[in-house]
């Protein structure tokens, strides 16, 4: 055993015990990256990545080398990381975006510069911030790790622009080692890795099969027999786990119905509110101390969360693609014999995976008008210069800047003298990929042999025969599928009684005609009945809106009911609504409801030819549209305060610009009541 190996065991047996062994595998890596330079390590979630950076950087400190910087994108990794770091003896800090102190973040820039820190965590964002590059310079570097290394790469599940700036990193690193990890990579990736990487890069790739899943896929027909599902079968898996849901929406309504039903249950997900107020960070404390049952999360929580005992992961809804699926329920069954992957999937899951992969790069169109366009405007100039989507305006802005066709100047942005070239072929490739992969998930889920061998041959890992453990190859339900009527029942209850919130709208968009000043007489908080298509109440006003004469008369009842308590909160006097050019539903409706719930009916508003609402993309287009479309005719009252109903709400500027009338008018507050919110919220991670 020649000297590193002999130093590698020492230190692991100093953390872990006398007996400690490594697993197969390990020692090589940790030889590979001081010996070979360049390694990437490919192996299945649990099998101790970190330990090889961990080791590593602890043998070059002892021979006088430098920190080791271990990027990651997620800040919860590196708080587990720091744990297991003190095992090693190690010193280590994170710089990320929740150290907020200037004096904090400078002192941990001057500790690293001088040396005195062992390992420095932070995210890609952060390391290409100024006061970052400032001090990388002056840094003698001993080991560069890039972990979720996936990231890295277009072909991979996750790709992620600020990701690649990192090769920028490697390049100039020609005698330090670069180790870079993941559990997710498919033939493609690792090809197109070792191309930046080289071609003598060391590729550790071990067998991804999990000993300890058990894999079983539940096929219901609704959102409420999941809802019920859950619920009732929960307490059959051991511990505690993770249900993963698309939408930040649904994962605060499934947990609401869990903790109803008497689940401890906490959401985690990305939002700059919850970072702000701490929720995730309690969360997070919870799960990890065992004083919930689940977590409910997007995939802000599917990469490096290291939780050696979690006893199950449930998909709420079908994942993306194998891969990003396979990363996820390898937060099971860590450290634990026997851990549940429930797979379930639903009617609205081709809708949003479908709305991340169109969005994924920005269209040529869309490039050119905002290169055009880009003469010294600011982000919210450009919005209003340009009828598109603001996410996809914001992903074209930021395409086009990271590739240098476009630069910043302060809070402006600039066309840039590089001719732009649109890599057409490329992309597309990529999309077909993902499109690809899509019908892979599908696959899964109608899958008739092992679960588990499926999900590894399409990550490219050979079969090694069948995992004796999933249902299909037990030939039963690990867990019975159906749920009992009485729960069933509770969870349609539930879902026809959720009520959403319509956050008033306090500032002007910037357009033609408004600047981002405050607005003077703003809505009070709404109500909406619904989410638009949702089962119970948004299904009735989906097929009313377009296949009935108006809306039928349940929806009546529960609008009457839900605003009693406004009615009475703010002693409401009348009820007004939005008109359409179009049809007149809205007015029969309103005319109804206001006398359901004894409220002067007013046909105050007047609507005018303009452009539907619907075709503008984004909340410049849409102001704008919006005060070209209503009126109220000159010297007309509104006395008293009043509710302000319309059938479906999405961007909210129709309900804002009509508000900001009726209070022109007199009105002294507007509290706005939707049947259906048809906004899409997908983007949630």
């Amino acid at each position: 055993m020649d000297a590193i190996e002999k130093q590698a065991l020492s230190l692991l047996r100093t953390a872990y015990g006398a007996g400690a062994e490594f697993r197969p595998g390990q020692l090589e890596a940790i030889v590979a990256t001081l010996v070979h330079k360049r390694t990437l390590i490919v192996q299945k979630t649990g099998w101790g990545k970190s330990i090889i950076y961990f080791i590593a950087a602890r043998i070059l400190r002892q021979n006088g080398r430098g920190s080791t910087i271990v990027i990651s994108p997620l800040l919860e990794l590196m708080n587990n990381q720091i744990e297991l770091a003190e095992r090693f003896r190690l010193r280590c800090e994170v710089l990320n975006s929740t150290v907020k102190g200037a004096g904090e973040r400078g002192r941990i820039l001057g500790d690293l510069k001088a040396g005195a820190i062992d390992v420095f965590f932070t995210t890609p964002e952060t390391l290409f911030r100024d006061e970052v590059q400032r001090v990388v310079p002056g840094v003698s570097i001993g080991l560069f790790v890039i972990d979720e290394a996936h990231c890295l790469s277009d072909w991979g599940h996750d790709f992620r622009r600020e990701y690649s700036r990192l090769y920028r990193i490697i390049d100039i690193l020609p005698t330090a080692p670069v180790l870079c990890t993941t559990a997710t990579a498919n033939d493609r990736v690792i090809a197109d890795l070792q191309t930046h990487l080289g071609e003598d890069v060391h590729i550790s790739r071990g067998d991804l099969m999990r000993e300890s899943l058990c894999l079983q896929v539940v096929r219901l027909q609704n959102k409420a027999e999941r809802y019920a599902w859950i619920a009732e079968h929960i307490h059959e898996m051991p511990g505690t786990g993770i249900i993963y849901c698309l939408t930040k929406r649904e994962c605060d309504h499934l947990q609401r119905f869990l903790t109803e039903c008497g689940i401890a249950a906490e959401t985690y997900y990305s939002d700059n509110k919850r970072e702000a107020a701490g929720l995730n960070a309690m969360a997070i404390e919870k799960f990890k101390r065992n004083r919930i049952k689940a977590i409910v999360a997007t995939i802000k929580l599917g990469m490096g969360y290291d939780k050696p005992d979690i006893g199950f992961v449930i998909h709420f809804q079908r994942p993306q693609n194998v891969v990003a699926y396979y990363q996820q329920i390898g937060r099971a069954g860590r450290n634990i014999d026997k851990a549940y992957a429930i797979l379930m999937s639903g009617a609205e899951d081709d809708d949003i995976l479908n709305y991340f992969i169109e969005n994924a790069f920005p269209a040529e169109e869309l490039c050119k008008k905002v290169l055009s366009a880009a003469d010294g405007k600011t982000a919210s100039e450009l919005y209003s210069a340009i009828n598109d989507r603001k996410s996809r305006m914001d992903n074209a802005i930021e395409f086009l800047e990271f590739d240098g066709y476009l630069r910043k100047e302060g809070s402006q942005y600039y066309r840039a003298p590089k001719a732009f070239e649109y890599d057409r072929e490329h992309y597309d490739d990529i999309t077909a990929i993902r499109r690809q992969e899509l019908e892979q998930m599908r696959g899964l889920i109608s899958a008739e042999g092992c679960l588990l061998r499926y999900t590894v041959e399409c990550l490219n890992n050979p079969g090694l025969g069948d995992c004796g453990r999933c249902a299909n190859c037990a030939g039963a339900p690990l867990i019975e599928e159906s749920c009992m009527a009485e729960g069933l029942e509770r969870a349609q209850v539930f879902i026809r009684r959720l009520i959403l919130d319509i956050e008033p709208r306090k500032v002007w968009a910037v357009t033609d005609t408004t600047r981002a000043t405050r607005i003077a007489f703003p809505l009070q908080p709404g109500i909406c009945l619904s989410k638009y298509g949702d089962v119970g109440y948004g299904e009735m006003v989906k097929y009313d809106k377009y296949k009935a004469d108006g809306y039928r008369d349940e929806l009546l009842v529960k609008s009457a009911g839900v605003l009693q308590d406004v009615v009475k909160k703010h002693n409401i006097r009348v009820l007004t609504f939005v008109p359409s050019l179009r049809n007149d539903k809205v007015r029969r409706f309103s005319g109804k409801l206001a006398k359901a719930l004894r409220l002067q009916f007013l046909e105050v508003i007047e609507k005018t030819d303009a452009p539907p609402q619907k075709v503008m993309e984004n909340s410049s287009f849409q102001c704008q549209n919006a005060l070209g479309s209503f009126s109220i005719e000159a010297g007309r009252a509104v006395q008293g305060p009043a509710i302000l109903v319309d059938d479906i709400v999405d961007s909210r500027w129709t309900l804002t610009v009509c508000g900001n009338l009726l209070g022109e008018h007199g009105c002294e507050c507007v509290v706005p009541f939707c049947l259906a919110d048809s906004s899409e919220g997908a983007a949630n991670d």
